[in-house]
């Protein structure tokens, strides 16, 4: 399931056979890997939370010298928003805290679950990096001519990591943006409709489901992009983030009457005059929408590249 629906390029079937040999052993009481599992009614795979036990240092925050990375959390496309990943990753860092004793955990997020882990205690840290090392690094050789070759699973390590959103832009009939407020991101209160990408969906498809789901309006389309949007990582999200908005088009006040928000993720539709949202916004949320309604005004596409994340 990490391979198909997580990593941005699936394994080859000769690592998913060499993984599924390690793990195998691993997942035994004398092991160092616990699994939690939701199975579908037919008996297949909805969504699993992994966790790998390794030792530290004892400490007073870890006396027993033991930490948890949470490795896998997915759930299968057709079973998500049902509070499956939520169950799973519970159920398996109730049972790494209280049966082995483990007292610190770490992770790796994506923008789309960081609230359910900052729910769960989690919080994040700019001190962190990472690094992968496959071999020492050969000296510099006047003579070489090329890099070498690497598998595409191993050069996919190497390269920029980045999410990727599609958005809709809906405003009433007098041209005033329509925004809905954001049950669990603060820091980011009022948000356009939309999400983040699926596996398997271009753009302009993620833009047309997330509406769907977040208002209950099904866009017919065609696609017009209003506005491409770059973010560099930082301390609230170490990926770069890649975004485009299209026009959704401007909505009656019954359709406006008659929008069905999820709970899960909103609370309020509100419809301001631009200006009205300066107020309420961070200040790289409002110019984002800024540029969204210049776009939509003078009919020329935005390039929005500094929706840079912690630079608030």
């Amino acid at each position: 399931m990490r391979s198909e629906h997580v990593l941005s390029a699936p394994l080859s079937e000769e690592w998913i056979r060499r993984c599924t040999d390690e793990l195998a052993p691993r997942l035994t009481e004398q092991g160092d890997a616990r699994a939690f599992v939701i199975d579908t009614p037919d008996g297949t795979m909805a969504a699993c939370a992994l966790g790998l036990i390794h030792p530290v240092l004892p400490a007073p925050a870890y006396p027993r010298g033991l930490a948890a990375r949470v490795h896998v959390v997915a759930t299968h496309p057709d079973f998500r928003r049902r509070g499956y990943a939520r169950a799973a990753v519970s159920t398996l860092l109730d049972h790494l805290s209280g049966v082995e004793h483990v007292t610190l955990f770490e992770l790796h997020a994506s923008g789309e679950a960081q609230p359910l882990y900052r729910e769960l205690g989690f919080t994040g840290s700019p001190a962190l990096m990472r690094m992968t090392r496959l071999a020492e690094p050969a000296p510099a050789s006047a003579t070489e001519s090329s890099p070498t070759w690497l598998p595409p699973e191993q050069y996919a390590e190497t390269v920029l990591k980045a999410t990727a959103f599609a958005c809709l832009y809906f405003t009433d009939e007098d041209d005033r943006p329509l925004q809905l407020h954001s049950v669990y991101s603060p820091a980011h209160p009022w948000q356009l409709v939309g999400g983040t990408m699926d596996k398997g969906e271009r753009p302009w498809e993620t833009a047309v489901r997330e509406g769907r789901e977040e208002t209950g309006l099904t866009v017919s389309g065609p696609p017009r992009l209003l506005a491409s949007v770059y973010g560099l990582p930082g301390a609230e999200w170490p990926y770069s983030t890649i975004g485009m908005v299209f026009d959704g088009g401007r909505l009656t006040a019954a359709q406006i009457r008659g929008i069905t928000l999820d709970p899960q993720e909103h609370d309020e539709v509100r419809v301001l005059p631009l200006a009205g949202w300066k107020a309420l916004m961070p200040p790289r949320d409002f110019a984002r929408l800024s540029a969204v309604e210049e776009a939509r005004r003078t009919g020329e596409a935005a390039y929005f590249g500094t929706w840079d994340w912690g630079n608030e």
